[in-house]
């Protein structure tokens, strides 16, 4: 991937070719309220391109993305809302990068998205505001771009459906190069107190049957003819009639996320207003998750997490190592944030107390070991 500001991915695709994000769903069947659900939405809303090129109101257009190499170290990131639902820092991101409305984010959702070039993981934040030399926000999640790691059940993420947004965005270099390999990230005005995975939470706006679950996903209809749009237009159309898109947020209905990018013609995305939720049908949900058929099973078990050595002089190596059965990602705070594998090297300056943090679909689990620096 090309490091910097809207960096292009040079035609790598986030998380395996199983994800859900990556499923070719154009033969899936139809979900048997398809037609009601669709007539809820309203079958007259006009799909919205909710990015270009510019600015809006003052703002940046889209949810803007930067990735980072080797070079960008660990930022602490102090929460004032979901920490206890959220992944702990550090994470590589640097205070410098775009927040979603630069210049002025105002009260938005105000996104930061950092994806490790270096480590291929992706770093998210909701609420954002840049500190001198850290984060505040209201949450935070790290994904694993390599493995099928999923948020556990019941908990947010930087999104409202507990989903990653990274890989759900329209970008620039991929809709150029003429093919999108994913589903699309979109929003509704109104959700119910449920979700479909691989969605994990619910901010439920609507007692309405028929309004969505989060992760809830369109297709847009086969026989819908897209010969009369642009070659980039046609990208974005074919990707949602291979892949579709998924309900990620409470928001203007039938509004597509993409990255804000200087080389998008405005006037171009305009004409995907043409597009109604009529052309749309709703991919059969199963399995649909409410309060009373939540899954359930064990948090990840951790056995030991241990150090080499716990009395040291200041920068000496330690080896921090943990048997752990049963988790999907870790993340070590403070100092060294996501990390794969049963063992990573520390040096302290200081006395410090380190937390390993072990995650599944089911809950986390927790453990903390002391060095002590003299």
């Amino acid at each position: 991937m090309t490091t910097g500001q809207g960096g292009s991915l040079n035609g790598f695709v986030p998380f395996p070719a199983d994800n859900a994000w990556n499923k070719d769903i154009s033969s899936a069947p139809v979900d048997p309220n398809s037609s009601a659900i669709i007539n809820f939405i309203g079958g007259t809303v006009r799909v919205h391109p909710d990015f270009g090129s510019g600015l809006y109101n003052g703002s940046i257009m889209g949810i803007p993305y930067l990735v980072v190499g080797e070079q960008q170290g660990p930022v602490p990131i102090d929460f004032n809302a979901y920490g206890d639902e959220s992944d702990p820092g550090p994470m590589p991101i640097p205070v410098s990068a775009e927040v979603e409305g630069d210049p002025n984010p105002g009260s938005g959702d105000r996104h930061v998205l950092v994806v490790d070039n270096n480590n291929c993981w992706l770093y998210e934040l909701y609420g954002a505001d840049p500190q001198t030399s850290a984060w505040d926000a209201g949450s935070a999640a790290v994904w694993d771009l390599t493995a099928d790691g999923q948020r556990p059940y019941t908990w947010t993420s930087a999104d409202a459906a507990g989903l990653p947004i990274f890989p759900g965005l329209v970008r620039y270099d991929e809709a150029a190069a003429g093919a999108i390999k994913h589903a699309l990230r979109f929003t509704l005005q109104s959700s119910r107190a449920a979700f479909i995975p691989p969605a994990s939470h619910w901010a439920a706006n609507s007692t309405n049957s028929l309004a969505a679950p989060m992760g809830m996903r369109l297709r847009l209809k086969a026989g819908f003819d897209v010969s009369s749009f642009s070659a980039t237009n046609q990208a974005i159309l074919n990707a949602l009639k291979k892949y579709g898109m998924i309900m990620a947020d409470n928001g203007s209905s039938m509004y597509i996320s993409g990255a804000p990018d200087d080389r998008w013609d405005n006037d171009d995305l305009h004409n995907l207003g043409n597009v109604t939720a009529s052309n749309f049908e709703v991919v059969q949900m199963s399995p649909v998750y409410t309060a009373s058929n939540l899954p359930s099973g064990a948090a990840p078990a951790i056995a030991s997490f241990t150090a080499s050595a716990q009395l040291v002089a200041p920068g000496t190596p330690v080896t921090l190592t943990w048997n752990v059965n049963g988790a999907s990602y870790f993340v070590i705070s403070p100092d060294v944030g996501a990390v794969r594998g049963m063992s990573v090297v520390v040096t302290p300056a200081q006395s410090t107390s380190y937390t390993l943090y072990a995650a599944n679909a089911f809950g986390r689990t927790t453990a903390s070991v002391n060095i002590t620096v003299h």
